[in-house]
């Protein structure tokens, strides 16, 4: 396996940049997970790195060797698309051996290949099997398998799961979880899914319109988003944003009022702030507490309520809030239905502060990735 370098990698379609200036590097066995909205450029920069797009500008390293000029087959990389791309004429067998067939592998060299892939993800049944006579989930595996029998220093995965129903999903992510830290695999993996990005990513990269946005762990940035953009991506339900100006600022707090005028204190460095300046107050609704206190900052009536397994997702209206509304995780057993009169509360430290050009203002001591 490899190491992965990208320097100032961009990419155009004629006039429009679809990828610009990225700077990113992998380390040897890491598995890094590349999310964004639609069209923001993770699928396409995976086809650069595989040499199925070319590159407009910047440079790829792969184990310390430059490849943006090199073919797709003399890169070292397999990539598996969210349609698999399995040959419908073909068995599994048959899919898995045909790029090694290609490159004039001996028939024992092979077979030795493909029967340990199989037996690896337990497909060693199905090597007789044409595509269509497998499920959605034997399909994937076989796609997996093609691509492990090349050994290829690195794996570009773009959606593999996406295919697949809820509960089939949550099993072969488990697999793919078991797979890498068996492989020490490099792995570059695209995904929608948040809950596929922080549990299999030992790193995430965000992108937003073909730049990197923040790269970090999963809990870095989560706890610790850089922008307005990342922390409203990143948790589902989405970071509460709510305008403010502040009151009062320093090194250790930023005191902020909101539109309804309740005050609203966040653990965060306010040296870059000024009194009445305008900035985003954020909290996720894991953080937002029941309270009995008719002061609390967040305060109206619950217009939905909906109770998703042991937590009761409460939306208020509430002034100055981006959504129109401000959504609390509860407990659910919490006596909370629509018109129900609730007061909410963050812990300062839970509570973050965007200036108005959408950039967070870092804690005390803490540094964002």
């Amino acid at each position: 396996m490899a190491a992965v370098v990208l320097r100032s990698v961009t990419k155009q379609f004629g006039l429009s940049p679809v990828l610009r200036d990225i700077d990113l590097e992998v380390a040897d066995g890491e598995l890094v997970v590349l999310v964004g909205p639609s069209g923001c450029g993770k699928s396409t920069l995976l086809r650069v790195i595989a040499g199925l797009e070319e590159l407009t500008h910047g440079s790829i390293e792969i184990a310390g060797r430059r490849v943006d000029g090199l073919p797709p087959q003399e890169r070292s990389v397999a990539m598996m698309f969210q349609s698999y791309a399995l040959y419908p004429h073909m068995t599994a067998y048959q899919n898995m051996a045909f790029g090694l067939s290609l490159a004039r592998y001996d028939r024992a060299e092979i077979a030795r290949r493909v029967h340990h892939a199989a037996e690896r993800l337990q497909i060693s049944a199905l090597l007789d099997r044409k595509p269509a006579e497998l499920s959605g989930g034997q399909r994937q595996r076989v796609a997996l398998g093609r691509a492990i029998v090349r050994d290829p220093a690195v794996f570009l995965l773009d959606e593999p799961l996406s295919n697949l129903d809820a509960g089939l999903r949550a099993r072969t992510r488990l697999e793919l979880a078991k797979l890498h830290r068996e492989l020490g695999a490099t792995i570059l993996y695209v995904t929608h899914d948040q809950l596929e990005a922080m549990t299999l990513g030992q790193r995430l990269v965000v992108l937003r319109e073909g730049r990197v946005e923040q790269v970090g762990t999963p809990l870095e940035i989560y706890r610790l988003p850089r922008n307005v953009f990342v922390a409203g991506f990143i948790g589902s339900p989405a970071m509460n944003f709510l305008d403010a100006s502040v009151v009062s600022a320093d090194v250790r707090e930023v005191l902020c009022k909101l539109e309804g005028g309740a005050l609203v204190r966040a653990a965060v460095n306010g040296t870059p702030l000024h009194r009445d300046e305008r900035v985003t107050v954020g909290v996720r609704p894991e953080h937002l507490h029941q309270t009995s206190d008719p002061e609390a900052p967040l305060h109206g009536n619950v217009t939905v309520a909906e109770v998703v397994g042991e937590a009761c997702y409460a939306y208020l209206e509430i002034a100055g809030a981006r959504d129109g509304f401000v959504v609390a995780r509860l407990d659910a057993d919490t006596p909370v239905r629509a018109g129900t009169a609730l007061q909410l509360h963050a812990p300062p430290e839970r509570v973050h502060v965007f200036d108005a050009a959408g950039d967070a203002l870092e804690r005390s001591g803490m540094r964002r990735s």
